[in-house]
């Protein structure tokens, strides 16, 4: 039977090289209990080595915070704005659409030049302003109290709009993406908004970058299995790919 010292060591190797790891996966390997595992955990993230999660642990903070979206537009803006360019494409022409908030649908929104008429239903202001000023598009701005963190609005003015409409796709952007507990976003009154915009929309398409998965927001949006097609970049996990694609979720990467 191996030292403590040596399963702290065999703990910390697999999770530089994974990313993640799950208790249960640990105790075969190391034939021990799951109740020594989950102490080793403990001791090994009271060292700051790791994140323990639920049935688990993680290298990276699993937990977002919220932060000012002009803080966060700086975060990633290449790869926010490739995200964007290939989430224009998806749009077409006579289209209505749902663009919620974040830096990376405004990044859509930037890269959305249609020849015909477009139809954009938004909770974020800076959306609409980006898009205001092109004749094909018609705007509609949800209302509602006015979060000034992400420069977007939610509350029942807007869930009013959204019950007595569809469209064919809503453009999303999370805080986090974890394959057990799904979509999430730091406010728990934006989840509810976006879980709104998920009811009034055809396809549900994801535009985060890959730091977004593993992580968890305060409030959840829905599971994993809702989405039709997400868009990130190379920084996501081999394991991560065919997890989403397994449960038919078309995953594009720039």
């Amino acid at each position: 039977m191996i030292s403590i010292a040596e399963r702290h060591q065999y703990i910390l190797n697999k999770i530089q090289v994974n990313g993640s790891l799950d208790v249960q996966g640990l105790c075969k390997e190391l034939d021990v209990s799951s109740v020594t595992i989950r102490k080793d955990l403990k001791l090994l993230e009271d060292k700051n080595l790791l994140f323990r999660t639920h049935g688990g642990a993680t290298l990276n903070n699993p937990y977002t915070v919220d932060k000012p979206v002009n803080e966060k537009e700086h975060l990633q803006s290449s790869e926010k704005m490739r995200i964007g360019a290939i989430a224009a494409d998806l749009v077409e022409d006579n289209d209505s659409i749902i663009i919620a908030s974040g830096t990376s649908v405004l990044a859509l929104a930037r890269c959305i030049k249609p020849k015909g008429n477009l139809t954009v239903i938004t909770s974020a202001l800076n959306v609409a302003l980006e898009l205001v000023h092109n004749n094909n598009i018609e705007v509609i701005q949800l209302g509602g109290l006015l979060r000034k963190t992400s420069s977007s609005v939610t509350g029942p003015y807007s869930d009013n709009v959204l019950s007595n409409v569809f469209c064919s796709k809503l453009f999303l952007g999370v805080d986090g993406i974890d394959l057990e507990f799904g979509l999430t976003t730091t406010n728990a009154f934006e989840a509810h908004l976006n879980r709104q915009m998920i009811d009034a929309s055809q396809k549900i398409i994801v535009l985060a970058d890959s730091t977004k998965f593993g992580k968890r927001g305060f409030g959840r949006i829905c599971g994993i299995e809702e989405v039709d097609h997400i868009i990130t970049d190379s920084g996501i996990s081999e394991h991560t790919i065919k997890t989403l694609k397994s449960l038919g979720i078309k995953v594009s990467i720039i």
